[in-house]
Parts: structure tokens; C-alpha cells; sequence
């Protein structure tokens, strides 16, 4: 909410007794919170309740008789051999993160390029994270490495405790294999590192009290060098703690070389301040709050637009768009340069991904929810492009660019195809598919892939992605999971079903993706119509899809499930509270229920930007509208909901779903609840606990909608 100072004095002074009464109300919701001891989530009385529900929804679940050969199927799939390497190594090869049922927590390995061209490649091993548990007692799981350039061979490792999203980090020879005997070492924090050079970083991070925002990340930038004991660190940046939280910036071009350093500063979810640090002193850069900083390429700054912005009267560009400015022009006043456009986004169109090779920018866009890829070179001037030729109708990710060649390997998915790795050369433009995943992950001959759409309560239509078998009978009869996300501008791609492939369609069933304003698909604005005080767009849109499915007698609300995650667990929880009788099957995965609190535990207060802030009186009356947890009441049946959450959660806090539960319980409703003690946000830290997740949800899905 943005008002000038007297605005906000003249509010404060005109409403300063419906001020207190809104507060005296706020404070009276959470005293009327029966479950509120849910949240203190290592306490005795939470700890045992969850462990008495999950052992009870386990004896029920793991005793049908289809739940051992969901598990069976769910981890041979997983466990498929990797199709590329993810990080790019100079000349020696390329490098993966590989689990297995007998390395459940993973190991980081390489093998040649040549090697990787073959379909079985010979792995080395660079770090054996399950010898690394064993030999120093301690429940890791491997969250990344970020390796110093040009050579990359000194790596900050991070391991995390279960999966949270708090991490230790330590630093790494990738060379010589060990870790660096008094190296760089950070303790658990939610933090942010970029290296400067071999002895100098800059960290993100928790300095003691007071250092944290209100969600629990750092706004203090420092600089720590080598043997430096971090109370004697630097610092050269500090936000402010009303921020969601303030990274590094460290710029560099393909050789490594530094060009630009400075801070960002995260003033919400989606607004953003950049500060470089000059000569002299620091400068905040003239650019729209709603932009963001991308990767150096062809000796230029490049910056991804999230709102219409004019920086001159002559100079205009639109929400969606890649701009770029030349860095010699640049780095000497940023404040004077001039932008010109990379990209513009049609109407159908939006940016996915971009990236830059030695000389090239790489993009891929986004047209009906359908991947492009293109390649752009910068010359005398003015950008070209020229298209990529990979596969239609997919999903493409860029797996893996090379920084000292012109080189891209891309994954292209489908929702019923194998997925595949294809190999690009930027300056020959040849392309080369290298290799497909196993036909053997699921039978998808029987079944056919179709893009629908919805008309949603306002009249906008919404795609969605239908897939049926091919002799499905329009009776109304047939098993379907209906799948949304809708929010944070992510985008659903058309993706490899894998597991849920084989559990779920070769039985003849329905999955069904949305794609919900709120998310990516079609760029900012996409975005910007299901946010804070139209949120419930979202929810209109995922209720109009389900009402599309049951008008085309696809399936039936007899038949019909909704699933999802996270932002999508407070989809499922809308849905479901809005309009029960559209289903009768609901999987909650790590889910955002109580919006009330939501600011509270966890890290709430991060996401104010995506649903606004429940504490201020205009913005709380538009959330309570459609609080899950505040919407289930008695009187009403519900789906008997599947709730999953895990107890190292520290991003969204499992009292959400144990709240929910246990209200659920006391209205008599049934309902299924589930926590994992690992896994994190992800709700699963390896393969092995992700394919009990996966066989628990499907022998859900069956027990409610597919006849015994």
C-alpha cells in the first residue's frame, strides 16, 4: 500500500478507534484458535499428535493391497537414469547429483563430455553425501554448490539439516575432492554467498539480533575474507527488516571477470531495489521496482521487465520484455545509459528462461503455454533471432550452458513423450538430440494429450492440458486428478509425468494440469490479475476448470480429485472449501491453510506480496474471504482431504496442515494427515521417501475415486 506521509497521518488520526477495535478483533481470532499449539512444532504435545496421525493414516494406507506396488513402480521410475549432467565443466566434462535406492542421499559426480554422449556413461565421484552422513553423524541433504569461476574448483557446498531451507556451508576443493582444511565455513542460517575472488566473499546472512527480517532472512550484506572469524566480517549493505530480504550481487561475464557488485535489495515478493557499489560509494539504480538483473551477454547488461516502464519520453517498454544496456556505456554512470530491447512477449507470449553462452543470449519463450526456443547475437547495434528447432508441443528447460563456448544442451519434456536432452552449437547452429529417457517408465500409447479451455467466472478463458485415453467414454465416469499451481508467476509446463504416469494413468485414469492466472504463463500481467486483492481470480479459475471437466462429462464429481502443493495446497484448500460438492478426492501437499496467521510461522511474511498483509484491516477482509482454515465449518461434507506436511518445513510451517486436521476432527469430518520428519518444503529428502509419498497419495486417489 503506498500513501504520502500525510495520507498516512490523516488516516492514522481519522481511524484511530476502528484502528484499536480491528486489533482487539485480530487478537481475538488467534485466542479463539483451539489447535494454536500445533504451531510450536517441537513441542510434546504437537510432536506426539502428529506422530499418532501419521502412524494412523500409514496403517491405512500401507495395508491396501495396491500401496506396495505403487511403491515398487514409484521408485523404478525415479530411479531412471539421469538423461544430462546439470553443471557445466571447462573442457573436463559435465557433472551430476545422482540418487539411487542404495544412495538415498545422493552423490555428485562427472563424467567427459564424450563420456555423457553415450548411454552409459562412466561416473567419478566427487562427493558421496551418504558416506558424508555417516562419517560425520548427521542428517544431510545436499542442497548445491556454487564454484568460484573461471576454473571452479573451490565450491561452497550446502548441506542442510532434513531438508530445511536453512543451510551450513562449507567450502570445497572439487579437485582434489576434500574439504578445504580451515576454509570458508557458515553455520546454519537462511543466507545468501557469492564469491569475489579466492579469499573474499560476500554473505547474506543472520549477524546476530536484529539482522533478520520479519521473515526470518537476512538484510545485512558483509564481506568475509579468508581466516576471517565472522564477527570481524565487513559490512557494505543493510536493507531494512520490513524487507522480505537483501542477496549479493556479483556480475560476471563469460571469462569470469567481474563487471559489477553490489546488493538487492527485496523491498516485497515482487519489487525489488539494485545498488551497485562505484568508486564512489554506493548507487541505487533508476530502475522499476518490479525488474530484475539477468546474466552478462555479448558485453551487455541485460534486465528482465515485470512492469511497463518508460525511462524517457522517447524510450518505452512494455511489462514481459528484455532490455539491455551496452557495459562500457554502462559501468561508468549507470544513471544516464540508454536501454534498448532484446525481446517484446506477443500477445499469447511470455519469457521462460534466458541464459548466455560466450557470444550468444539464449532464450525460451513461452507461446499458448508451449515452448521456443531462440538464439540472439548482438551486432552493429541490434539484436537478432534466430529460432532453435526442437520439438513442438513440449516443455524445454536449458540444462546446461558453457561459459567458454557457444554451447547449450536443452531438456525437452512432454507430458506423454519420453523426455530428451538435444545438444546445440550457437555459432554452426547444428543440433543433435543425445538421448531419450526409458520407454519403460510408463505405457503412454493408450493415452492422448489435449489443450482445453475454461471459461472462468469473469469470462477470461482458461487453458488447461487434458490427459485421457483414447477411448475414453464421455459418460462422466472416469478417474481424474485435476493439477494447479496459479501463483508466484510459475508457469506448467508441459513436463514428463514419470511416476504419476505409471501409478495413476495406466490404469485408465484422467490428469489434468491448469493453467491459473497467478502463475507465468502469460507473462507480469498473467500474474498481476490473481494477486493480493484478487486472489480469489485464482480459485475461480482452478473451481472453472473442475466445472469444465464435469460439463464435457470427462469425469464427474463422484470421480473428480484435485491436487497440489505448497501455493497449490492453498488452491486444493480453496476449492474445497468453496465448493465441496465439485470433488471427491483432495491432496494437500505442504500447504498454506491459515491465512490469518499465515505472516506468523514459517516464512510467511515473505509472500505479503502475493496475498497481502492479514494485520492491515482493508487487506485482512479480502484474505478471511477465502482462508481455508478459517472456511471449514460445520455443516459442510468434505472431500476427506489428504494433508501432507513435513516437520523440517521452515518455509511453509506444517502447523498449517496439522491446524487444518485437527479442525477437520473436531467437525467429525474425515480426512487422512501425514508428516514426514525430513524432507523440507519438498516433503521428501530422497528418492526413496519420495516414492512412499507418491504411494501414498495414489493409493489415496484409488481408495476415493476408482471402484474396487
Amino acid at each position: 500500500m503506498k500513501a504520502s506521509l500525510l495520507v498516512a497521518v490523516l488516516i492514522s488520526i481519522a481511524c484511530f478507534i476502528s484502528t484499536t477495535l480491528s486489533q482487539e478483533r485480530t487478537d481475538a481470532a488467534v485466542t479463539d484458535d483451539p489447535f494454536l499449539w500445533l504451531e510450536e512444532i517441537e513441542g510434546p504435545g504437537a510432536v506426539a499428535w502428529a506422530r499418532a496421525e501419521s502412524e494412523k493414516t500409514l496403517r491405512m494406507l500401507q495395508s491396501d493391497p495396491r500401496y506396495q506396488r505403487f511403491y515398487e513402480q514409484a521408485l523404478s521410475t525415479l530411479q531412471a537414469k539421469n538423461l544430462s549432467a546439470d553443471v557445466p565443466l571447462e573442457g573436463r566434462g559435465l557433472e551430476q547429483f545422482w540418487q539411487e535406492e542404495n544412495q538415498v542421499r545422493g552423490v555428485w559426480r562427472r563424467a567427459t563430455r564424450e563420456r555423457d554422449r553415450s548411454q552409459d556413461p562412466k561416473w567419478e565421484t566427487i562427493l558421496d553425501v551418504d558416506a558424508l552422513a555417516v562419517a560425520e553423524n548427521r542428517n544431510w541433504v545436499y542442497e548445491g554448490a556454487s564454484c568460484l569461476p573461471p576454473e571452479e574448483r573451490l565450491c561452497l557446498i550446502s548441506l542442510s539439516d532434513g531438508g530445511k531451507d536453512a543451510v551450513s556451508i562449507r567450502e570445497f576443493d572439487r579437485t582434489a575432492k576434500p574439504f578445504v582444511a580451515d576454509g570458508f565455513y557458515l553455520p546454519e542460517g537462511k543466507q545468501e554467498v557469492s564469491w569475489i575472488d579466492g579469499d573474499t566473499l560476500l554473505v547474506a546472512r543472520g549477524w546476530g539480533e536484529g539482522t533478520l527480517t520479519q521473515a526470518g532472512y537476512p538484510f545485512v550484506v558483509k564481506e568475509l575474507k579468508r581466516a576471517q572469524p565472522l564477527s570481524e566480517a565487513r559490512e557494505i549493505f543493510r536493507g531494512e527488516p520490513t524487507d522480505s530480504e537483501t542477496q549479493p550481487l556479483v556480475l560476471r561475464d563469460s571469462e569470469g571477470h567481474i563487471h559489477v557488485t553490489g546488493a538487492v535489495r527485496a523491498i516485497s515478493s515482487f519489487e525489488s531495489e539494485y545498488v551497485v557499489f562505484g568508486p564512489d560509494g554506493p548507487v541505487k539504480l533508476n530502475l522499476p521496482k518490479k525488474a530484475e538483473i539477468v546474466p552478462l551477454a555479448c558485453g551487455r547488461l541485460l534486465v528482465k521487465l515485470d512492469e511497463d516502464w518508460a525511462p524517457s519520453e522517447h524510450n518505452r517498454f512494455t511489462a514481459g520484455s528484455v532490455i539491455s544496456y551496452d557495459l562500457d556505456e554502462w559501468k561508468p554512470d549507470p544513471l544516464r545509459a540508454k536501454a534498448s530491447l532484446v525481446f517484446q512477449p506477443g500477445p499469447r507470449q511470455a519469457l521462460s528462461e534466458l541464459t548466455a553462452t560466450k557470444n550468444f543470449l539464449i532464450l525460451t519463450i513461452l507461446e499458448n503455454v508451449q515452448s521456443k526456443a531462440f538464439v540472439y547475437k548482438y551486432d552493429q547495434g541490434a539484436w537478432s533471432a534466430s529460432p532453435i528447432p526442437l520439438p513442438e508441443h513440449t516443455g524445454v528447460s536449458l540444462s546446461v550452458t558453457y561459459d567458454e563456448a557457444d554451447r547449450a544442451m536443452f531438456t525437452v519434456s512432454s507430458y506423454l513423450g519420453p523426455t530428451s536432452v538435444w545438444y546445440f552449437d550457437a555459432e554452426s547452429k547444428r543440433l543433435e538430440e543425445l538421448k531419450k529417457t526409458p520407454s519403460t517408465a510408463f505405457d503412454a500409447s493408450n493415452h492422448v494429450v489435449e489443450q482445453l479451455e475454461a471459461t472462468s467466472r469473469d469470462g477470461t478463458s482458461i487453458p488447461y492440458f487434458l490427459v485421457r485415453p483414447k477411448n475414453a467414454r464421455f459418460d462422466g465416469t472416469i478417474p481424474t486428478l485435476l493439477y494447479g499451481y496459479g501463483g508466484f508467476q510459475e508457469s506448467l509446463l508441459p513436463s514428463d509425468l514419470g511416476p504419476e504416469g505409471r501409478l495413476w494413468l495406466e490404469q485408465g485414469n484422467v490428469y489434468v494440469v491448469a493453467n491459473l492466472r497467478g502463475g507465468g504463463e502469460f507473462g507480469p500481467l498473467w500474474h498481476q490479475a490473481a494477486q493480493a486483492a484478487t486472489k480469489q481470480t485464482t480459485w475461480d479459475d482452478f473451481i472453472a476448470v473442475a466445472e469444465d471437466l464435469i460439463r464435457r462429462k470427462i469425469t464427474s464429481p463422484r470421480r473428480l480429485g484435485v491436487i497440489g502443493g505448497s501455493q497449490g495446497g492453498l488452491l486444493v484448500g480453496a476449492a474445497i472449501t468453496q465448493r465441496p460438492e465439485l470433488f471427491n478426492a483432495a491432496i494437500i501437499e505442504v500447504p498454506l491453510l491459515d491465512m490469518l496467521r499465515y505472516t506468523k510461522p514459517g516464512a510467511g511474511a515473505y509472500w505479503i506480496g502475493e496475498y497481502g498483509d492479514p494485520a492491515i484491516a482493508e487487506q485482512r477482509a479480502w484474505i478471511e474471504g477465502y482462508s481455508p482454515y478459517e472456511k471449514l465449518l460445520a455443516g459442510k461434507t468434505y472431500p476427506a482431504p489428504f494433508i501432507l506436511t513435513s516437520t523440517k518445513d521452515d518455509h511453509v510451517h506444517p502447523a498449517h496442515g496439522g491446524k487444518a486436521a485437527a479442525k477437520l476432527a473436531a467437525l467429525g469430518q474425515p480426512y487422512f494427515y501425514y508428516e514426514s520428519i525430513d524432507g523440507g518444503h519438498r516433503a521428501a529428502a530422497n528418492i526413496m521417501q519420495h516414492a512412499r509419498q507418491l504411494a501414498l497419495e495414489y493409493t489415496y486417489a484409488s481408495r476415493r475415486l476408482c471402484s474396487e
